[in-house]
């Protein structure tokens, strides 16, 4: 005990010194990118904000921009409902898949973005001629991309669990699998699914090559053309979108924080014998 006391002080200051050089990392280029997009016109001119408040009067921008929000819901929305149902299946009913799933899950990660493009060129002309043209169809593209990180999130939220224990005393109160998953499972992977969805909506508000090459517009791709005419607003934009990742990073962990309480029994017991409110 008295070698592990005095092991203490020293971890916590290691842990504040990679704290601080992690800090240091992240915030210097944010700094710089504040610092270029305040410059003013001469080197002695005071700071301005003009960038900032031009970007209003770019319409492509902010439509890209609105249009990236909402991919970025959708594909979250989307890949959870994919994934965590079929997780849960395939460990209650089907557990011999369980690795093959995982390997499809991951296997996007093995695969250079340039190659999946060229796979996906052909089914989206099918898309666009049958179905819509519209930017909202890359979250098509979107899913298979987030899909090994949100695997890996949702995987761990599982494995802390006792699932088929979960379900089984639900079911045995009276609750029908909709039940079990919205009442039970879902509660408790709460910080799982919030770290899945997380990780994309960052990948997604982050993504260039699928929307460069589909010939879409996204942030990324507007922030890239306006570079050429504007880099003051360009990097204000950029500065914002870091800056809108870090407070919905920390908006999550709270939520997180504040959910994570309930517990496996908690959640059984709120099931209620034929499915009552």
């Amino acid at each position: 005990m008295a070698a592990v006391a005095r092991r203490k002080p020293g971890l916590t200051a290691f842990r504040l010194v990679v704290f601080l050089l992690a800090g240091i990392f992240f915030l210097v280029p944010l700094f710089a990118m504040f610092e270029f997009a305040t410059r003013g016109l001469t080197p002695t001119a005071a700071r301005t904000f003009t960038s900032f408040a031009a970007i209003l009067s770019y319409p492509d921008l902010v439509a890209a921009i609105i249009a990236s929000l909402q991919l970025a819901v959708i594909t979250s929305v989307g890949v959870l409902v994919l994934l965590v149902p079929t997780m849960v299946w395939v460990r209650l009913r089907l557990p011999a898949l369980n690795r093959a799933v995982e390997f499809i899950c991951l296997l996007p990660l093995t695969i250079p973005p340039i190659v999946l493009i060229v796979g996906l060129v052909p089914i989206y002309k099918w898309v666009w001629y049958y179905v819509n043209s519209s930017i909202l169809s890359l979250s098509f593209a979107y899913l298979i991309l987030v899909l090994p990180y949100t695997y890996r999130a949702l995987s761990a939220g599982l494995s802390a669990i006792d699932v088929k224990t979960l379900s089984e005393a639900a079911r045995s109160l009276g609750a029908s699998w909709f039940t079990v998953m919205w009442r039970v499972i879902v509660p408790n992977i709460s910080s799982a699914l919030l770290n899945a969805g997380l990780l994309s909506v960052a990948l997604v508000l982050g993504e260039f090559t699928f929307a460069n090459l589909l010939n879409y517009y996204n942030v990324q791709v507007e922030i890239a053309h306006l570079g050429r005419l504007n880099a003051g607003v360009s990097i204000a934009v950029a500065v914002l979108s870091l800056l809108f990742a870090f407070v919905l990073l920390v908006g999550l962990s709270f939520i997180g924080g504040n959910r994570r309480g309930l517990r496996g029994q908690d959640a059984v017991a709120a099931v209620r014998i034929g499915d009552a409110p």
